[in-house]
């Protein structure tokens, strides 16, 4: 009478996959917008997970049903309670951190890009960032200008990032970077300076789509920082 539920159960799995495994993709080949995709990924996918994990768990507990056998009911729980992970750690995330996206190691004086006019929020955007990101400092290198402008240089290309603008005599880089799931594309922006023990590196990463980044352009910071070192 209830056998319908081992194929709803392994139907939802599916579904549950399918959600997590577009909402990535979806954004990065423009399918749709990165709000759907947040959508998708946030939401839906925390909803079919809760749908998955109890039709498997109702299939398991009914013993009528459950005497079909376990595995794809088993399969079905464990599928919908790891889908709940995602979610999870992406809402408890955006909820420990505030909703900033442009991060930078000079609050005061941030570098400026090259090839787009993306001004800087100012107070609103500085405001909450020594909290949240205290280590993002700028970094003093012992050697010359021309010498930690070629180094910087180098540590962009070796992180990976398209660099799109670079002027030696003024000690400014631009480079864009992609987030591996979703594709969204973030503007970086560095900036050597002589200073009294040699040279002063300050670098910015901005989004270029929604308000808050989840930390993502502090790591990207903290990451060239070390490799910078």
């Amino acid at each position: 009478m209830l056998a319908w539920l081992r194929p709803l159960a392994a139907l939802l799995a599916l579904a549950t996959l399918v959600i997590l495994a577009l909402s990535g993709p979806g954004v990065r080949f423009n399918v749709f917008s990165y709000r759907a995709g947040l959508d998708l990924f946030r939401n839906w996918s925390f909803y079919a997970a809760i749908a998955t994990a109890a039709v498997a768990l109702l299939t398991l507990l009914i013993p009528p049903v459950r005497r079909r056998g376990l595995l794809l009911p088993v399969v079905a729980l464990l599928i919908g309670l790891a889908a709940l992970y995602p979610s999870h750690a992406f809402t408890s995330r955006a909820r420990s951190l505030p909703p900033i996206n442009d991060i930078t190691t000079d609050t005061q004086d941030p570098p400026a890009y090259m090839t787009t006019a993306r001004a800087y929020p100012g107070a609103d955007m500085a405001r909450p960032q020594p909290a949240a990101y205290p280590d993002i400092v700028p970094v003093t290198l012992a050697m010359p200008p021309a010498q930690a402008f070629a180094k910087a240089l180098a540590t962009a290309e070796a992180m990976g990032w398209e660099v799109v603008g670079r002027d030696a005599d003024t000690g400014r880089i631009e480079a864009v970077d992609s987030t591996k799931w979703f594709g969204f594309k973030d503007d970086i922006a560095i900036r050597v300076r002589a200073a009294d023990a040699g040279s002063r590196v300050d670098i910015r990463s901005k989004s270029r789509v929604g308000r808050g980044d989840l930390g993502t352009n502090a790591q990207r910071i903290r990451a060239y920082i070390q490799r910078l070192k």
